[in-house]
């Protein structure tokens, strides 16, 4: 009869428990793998298994107990450093949705908003093409790749211990503002077009007030944007395809700290 010590099983677990940790925080956040949509069985079985992939090419464990201080420490460190991946990468959508969102309003979509379960808030079918689009981009990049080769790279950058997980909070801020000024970037001409639209029809109902402007406005408007966003889809293209690559290679950058670098 097989037989397993304490001692055995505590290694085990370990071994399994902070990597585990760090890839579940990844996925959590990650785009596309942290979709609401997804089963959080799917999600789970996913980690794992990755983690059992993963395991054999990270350097020795700390000889720490599990849920001894130095333990828990480990583990928030993990899921700090999991999210710092994901992050990065989570930012470029944000952009894309940022984009849509501001279309969107300026077309006068702000009425025929729906429930988003991926952010839990207000969404509009044409930030959800946008980001749909982005995904499919994404997926055709080996994005999916990347993300699973960045969280195996980072175990051997930054391995499991107290050592410090040498992340840049700082840089990871400054990524952040990238939100606003990519997704001004997509929505811009869109938001230009209408722009002078409605400028043009403020004109049209100065000059002729008895026009009922929100009778032609609203219309012509709601028109105008939809041929503009046809339009101007195959340019938004290689924008896109601009923020998920640098998108990538901030995540590569997280899972590779300067110390790192520098040697």
């Amino acid at each position: 009869m097989i037989t397993f010590s304490g001692e055995f099983l505590q290694t085990w677990v370990i071994s399994l428990l902070w990597p585990l940790t760090r890839i579940l925080a990844v996925i959590a956040i990650v785009p596309i793998l942290s979709h609401a949509t997804i089963p959080r069985r799917v999600k789970l079985g996913l980690s794992v298994l990755l983690t059992i992939i993963i395991v054999p090419t990270i350097p020795p464990l700390p000889q720490f107990e599990a849920f001894s201080l130095e333990g828990l420490l480990i583990l928030v460190q993990q899921v700090i450093i999991g999210f710092a991946i994901g992050f990065s990468m989570r930012l470029v959508f944000a952009a894309v949705d940022l984009a849509g969102q501001l279309i969107g309003l300026t077309m006068g979509l702000g009425f025929a908003q729906f429930f988003d379960p991926q952010t839990n808030g207000q969404s509009t079918a044409l930030n959800q093409l946008l980001v749909l689009l982005a995904m499919l981009i994404f997926l055709s990049l080996d994005g999916h790749l990347i993300i699973v080769s960045a969280m195996a790279r980072s175990f051997i950058t930054m391995p499991i211990g107290l050592g410090g997980a040498g992340i840049d909070a700082m840089q990871i801020a400054l990524w952040g503002n990238t939100i606003f000024s990519a997704g001004l970037m997509l929505a811009l001409p869109a938001v230009c077009a209408l722009l002078i639209t409605n400028m043009a029809l403020g004109i049209l109902t100065r000059t002729a007030p008895q026009l009922n402007l929100f009778g032609i406005g609203f219309p012509i408007t709601l028109s105008m944007g939809f041929v503009v966003v046809a339009l101007s889809l195959s340019s938004m293209l290689q924008p896109i395809i601009k923020f998920i690559e640098q998108g990538t290679d901030n995540m590569m950058q997280v899972s590779v700290p300067k110390h790192v670098d520098n040697k």
